[in-house]
């Protein structure tokens, strides 16, 4: 997420990192936090080394969207984690190419793709949407999305069932941003880095107090 902040007499855009995490007894936390000028390979290298160097080791997947830099940034950072790209952008992705009529049975069969429970019936589905559709040119760029993302998306199903629900999206973390954006909004611009840090910073304590320590154990 941006947030504005004003530096040397200007108003500037600087990025916020925010890093959350899943433990090995269900338990959500909030693992980082850090402000720099853009969203870029060097910045989040650096923000992982810094989680690393505060003890975080392998983490068994990384969710995220599908920012390069990023993508680069984990495979240096953690050699043999996994990575997912978060399936409820990558289905948007895919729904934002679909033609604008007649669009429903295909609508449906991805649907089917993302909510099957097992991975060889994701890849059936997947392969009969393809075969259905693949010489109607209105499905191309469509079909291209998801061919070139499916395997990158549908990584949580490697993982326990009672967990997936709570790994294939970044939905918990976009909710987190919607809290610090609700106290941002108050404060439009802040008067140097330091301030912004202080807030979002406190924000997130707040809520690592009141919501995750509340729900401790991720139960379906």
């Amino acid at each position: 997420m941006y947030i504005k902040v004003r530096e040397h007499h200007r108003v500037i855009s600087k990025a916020v990192y925010i890093a959350t995490a899943i433990t090995e007894d269900n338990r959500r936390t909030i693992l980082g936090l850090k402000i720099d000028h853009v969203e870029s390979y060097e910045s989040w290298h650096s923000f992982l080394e810094q989680l690393k160097s505060r003890g975080l080791q392998s983490p068994k997947l990384i969710i995220s969207d599908a920012h390069s830099g990023l993508q680069k940034a984990i495979a240096r950072s953690f050699i043999g984690t996994s990575w997912q790209r978060c399936n409820v952008h990558f289905k948007r992705n895919i729904f934002d190419k679909l033609p604008k009529k007649d669009f429903e049975v295909a609508r449906m069969m991805i649907k089917r793709i993302f909510d099957a429970v097992t991975i060889e019936d994701m890849r059936r589905f997947k392969d009969e949407l393809m075969s259905k559709f693949e010489d109607d040119s209105k499905y191309e760029k469509a079909l291209a999305i998801l061919e070139d993302g499916f395997e990158d998306t549908i990584q949580y199903i490697n993982l326990p069932e009672n967990m997936r629900i709570f790994i294939r999206s970044t939905n918990s973390l976009e909710r987190l941003h919607q809290e610090v954006r609700r106290r941002e909004r108050v404060i439009r611009i802040f008067p140097n880095t330091q301030s912004a840090f202080r807030l979002i910073g406190s924000v997130l304590m707040h809520y690592e107090d009141t919501v995750y320590k509340k729900r401790k154990y991720l139960n379906r």
